[in-house]
């Protein structure tokens, strides 16, 4: 009996640029390989104080997810996967909202979060604000979170059109933010991962400056996850780049083993997975 279960293998990369206009970087990203986490803030506040809470919600979320997966032992309920990630959410919030309360520079400042558990075929996924998440399959782009955003809204209530909020100079007004108020709510979605399914986690520095349409000719062009993100900073740049520009890649693939407890502890016996 092997007690091995056949799971996909996930290439991470990340970077993120001040672009073209913004003295300093707001944005934030992060990545745990081991425990297959990506992690994506756009800050907001006063000099300095956006960075800060993207910082601040990237990093403790990173380290307090990645404790939790491994502590939960091979392959954890779904459901307890969002337990920790809601719980890690909430004590970042905490964190962040007492930091702006405690520290008068640091007054009003606040983050968007999207940040990602992939976990053999599945991904938990869970956002607040407008950085978004978008999954290609098949050669098709998808947005897989959905903007919470006065002008997503507008559009919901069927007040603006999809082209109307494109163009709208209030497309940065936030509905939630992480880190503003003592509650925050964190929309969670499960999705199904399929095998060479790519996944872009982006700042609104990309969406603003370059159109979806793009977006999906860009990311399905034959190039490594690097040269991937360094073509969508770049051309958000030389669209303007009138915000920091922010851009995590996930690619899933089969194959590989993710080896249960049992096998790890029997490893000599059971041989080499």
């Amino acid at each position: 009996m092997t007690l091995a279960t056949t799971s996909m293998t996930y290439e991470f990369f990340a970077r993120t640029d001040k672009g073209r206009v913004r003295g300093n970087n707001e944005d934030a990203v992060a990545v745990d390989e081991d425990a297959q986490i990506a992690i994506l803030a756009d800050g907001m506040g006063g000099y300095n104080a956006g960075e800060v809470a993207s910082g601040m919600a990237t990093t403790f979320i990173r380290a307090e997810m990645a404790r939790w997966m491994s502590q939960a032992g091979a392959d954890p309920q779904s459901t307890d996967v969002r337990r920790a990630l809601e719980t890690c959410v909430e004590n970042a919030n905490h964190a962040i909202l007492g930091a702006s309360l405690s520290n008068p520079q640091y007054a009003g400042m606040g983050t968007t979060l999207v940040v990602g558990v992939f976990q053999a075929d599945r991904l938990i996924l869970g956002h607040i604000g407008d950085s978004r998440c978008y999954r290609v399959r098949d050669g098709a782009m998808q947005q897989i979170t959905r903007d919470h955003s006065w002008l997503q809204e507008q559009v919901d209530a069927g007040l603006l059109t999809p082209h109307q909020a494109a163009m709208s100079s209030n497309r940065n007004l936030v509905t939630r933010a992480l880190g503003v108020e003592p509650n925050v709510m964190m929309e969670v979605n499960e999705f199904q991962v399929a095998p060479n399914d790519l996944f872009l986690l982006c700042s609104d520095g990309l969406t603003d400056m370059v159109s979806d349409d793009t977006l999906e000719e860009l990311v399905c062009e034959p190039l490594s996850l690097e040269e991937k993100a360094t073509l969508l900073i770049d051309t958000a740049n030389a669209n303007g780049g009138r915000d920091n520009v922010s851009v995590l890649l996930v690619q899933a693939a089969s194959g590989g083993k993710r080896r249960g407890l049992m096998s790890r502890l029997l490893g000599a016996i059971d041989g080499p997975k």
